[in-house]
C-alpha cells in the first residue's frame, strides 16, 4: 500500500490500478487510476467507502492493517457507483453490527446491488447538515445529488477542516503519477461530471462556507496545498467559462483530404496571431481528450466529410457527446467535404443548434474532395471571423 499521510488519526486505504486500461470501460487511462478509501479511528471508526473489485483483496488487507484488530462502527457509503461501492455487501457480512450510512436514495439503490441481512435496521438515513459524531471527529453531511449520481453526499470533517468530496476534485492517474492535477482532472470532470455544471456550482457555493484544509477526493491526489487553485479550475468548468485564449480544430476525415484541409487552417491561425491552435484527428485520438479541449477553448472548428449523406462518424460521436454533457457558449466555425453531395455541414448544425450559446460563424466552408487555391481563400476569411 502506498504511504499516504492525511492526518494522524485518518488513514488512507485505498488502492492504485495499473493495470486498467478503459475506466468506466470507455475512458482511456494510460496512466491507471486510484481507488481512494479512508477510515477515522476514534471513539467510533468510520470507513469511508469501500473500492473497486480490482482491488478487493488489497483494500480488505490495507483495512484490516489500519484497524489492527479493532472493529468498525460505520460504513459511509458517499457514493454507490461500482468503483467505490463493491465491497459494501463483503463488509456488512463481515462486521454484522456496522451501520451503514448514506442519502435517503442510497438505501433505494442499495438493493438493487446487494441483499443486506437486517438492512432497515442497520442503515443511518442522513440529509443535508446532518452531523455523525466520532468523539473528537465530526462528519458533517452534505448532499450533492448529481454529482454525479442522484444519491451523492459528502462529508466535512469538523476536526481537522477535511472534506471527503466523492467524485468531485478527482483525476485520472495513479496516485504515484508525476503529472500536473489540471489536464487528467479536467478530462475527468468533463467526461465524467461536465454534464451537471448548475449542480457543481450549488456545491461549491456551499464549500465557500466551509475551512477547508484537505480535500480527500474518491479517485485522484489528496489535495492539501493551493485549494484556491483546484476550487477555481471547478468554478470556470462548472460555468463552462472558456480557459483559454486558443482555437480547437476537431476533424472527421476519412481520406485525409479533409485534414490537410484542417492543417492549412491551423497553419493560417498561427500565422494571424493565435496564441495556440490544438489539432486533432477525431479517428485516431482519444475522444475524451476531444471533449476536454472543446470545453476548454473558446472557440472551435468542427470540419468533418460527409458520409451516407450524413456526418463522418467520429464527429457525429464527438457532438452527441458534447450535448449529453451540456456543452455550451462556444463560438464555433464549420467545414464540410463531399464529392457529390456535401452534406455534413447541415448535419452538424442541426446538433449544434439543440445545445445552448453557440455562435456559428461565417463562412461555412465547403470543400469538394481536395483543397483548392479558392479554399485557401476562404480558410484565410473562416481564420479572421474566428479570431475576431
Amino acid at each position: 500500500m502506498k504511504d499516504i499521510e492525511i492526518t494522524n488519526n485518518i488513514k488512507y486505504i485505498g488502492a492504485d490500478d495499473k493495470d486498467i486500461d478503459l475506466f468506466e470501460n470507455q475512458y482511456m487511462v494510460p496512466n491507471g487510476i486510484s481507488y481512494n478509501s479512508y477510515v477515522i479511528l476514534d471513539d467510533k471508526i468510520a470507513i469511508m467507502d469501500t473500492i473497486d473489485k480490482r482491488k478487493t483483496e488489497e483494500w480488505l488487507n490495507n483495512l484490516e492493517k489500519a484497524l489492527d484488530g479493532k472493529t468498525p462502527d460505520y460504513l459511509i457509503i458517499s457514493h454507490l457507483e461500482p468503483d467505490h461501492s463493491y465491497n459494501i455487501g463483503r463488509i456488512a457480512k463481515k462486521y454484522p453490527n456496522i451501520k451503514l450510512v448514506g442519502t435517503c436514495q442510497t438505501f433505494t439503490f442499495l438493493p438493487q446491488f446487494f441483499e443486506i441481512e437486517n438492512l432497515n435496521e442497520r442503515k443511518v438515513e442522513v440529509k443535508e447538515g446532518d452531523i455523525l459524531d466520532l468523539g473528537k471527529h465530526k462528519l458533517k453531511f452534505i448532499m450533492a445529488s448529481m454529482i454525479h449520481w442522484p444519491e451523492v453526499m459528502m462529508e466535512y470533517e469538523e476536526t481537522e477542516k477535511i472534506l471527503f468530496s466523492a467524485d468531485a476534485f478527482g483525476k485520472f492517474g495513479t496516485l504515484d503519477t508525476e503529472e500536473p492535477w489540471d489536464c487528467e482532472a479536467r478530462r475527468y470532470y468533463f467526461n465524467i461530471v461536465g454534464k451537471y455544471g448548475v449542480q457543481v456550482q450549488a456545491l461549491l457555493k456551499k464549500a465557500s462556507l466551509l475551512d477547508i484544509k484537505t480535500i480527500c477526493p474518491l479517485h485522484g491526489p489528496i489535495l492539501k496545498k493551493d485549494l484556491s487553485h483546484y476550487i477555481n479550475k471547478y468554478d470556470v468548468w462548472s460555468k463552462y467559462e472558456v480557459e483559454e485564449d486558443g482555437v480547437f480544430i476537431a476533424c472527421a476525415s476519412i481520406h485525409g483530404n479533409t485534414f490537410k484541409v484542417c492543417e492549412k487552417l491551423k497553419e493560417i491561425l498561427e500565422q494571424k496571431g493565435a496564441k495556440k491552435v490544438v489539432l486533432s484527428d477525431l479517428s485516431r485520438e482519444d475522444f475524451a481528450e476531444a471533449i476536454e479541449d472543446s470545453f476548454k477553448y473558446g472557440k472551435i472548428i468542427f470540419a468533418a466529410s460527409t458520409y451516407n449523406m450524413e456526418i463522418f462518424p467520429p464527429m457525429r460521436n464527438l457532438l452527441l457527446n458534447l450535448k449529453g454533457k451540456n456543452y455550451q457558449m462556444r463560438k464555433v466555425g464549420l467545414i464540410e467535404n463531399g464529392t457529390w453531395a456535401p452534406n455534413s455541414a447541415k448535419c452538424m448544425k442541426d446538433i449544434l443548434s439543440t445545445m445552448k450559446n453557440i455562435e456559428i460563424v461565417e463562412p461555412i466552408i465547403t470543400i469538394k474532395s481536395t483543397m483548392k487555391d479558392s479554399d485557401i481563400t476562404k480558410l484565410d476569411e473562416l481564420a479572421n471571423e474566428i479570431l475576431k
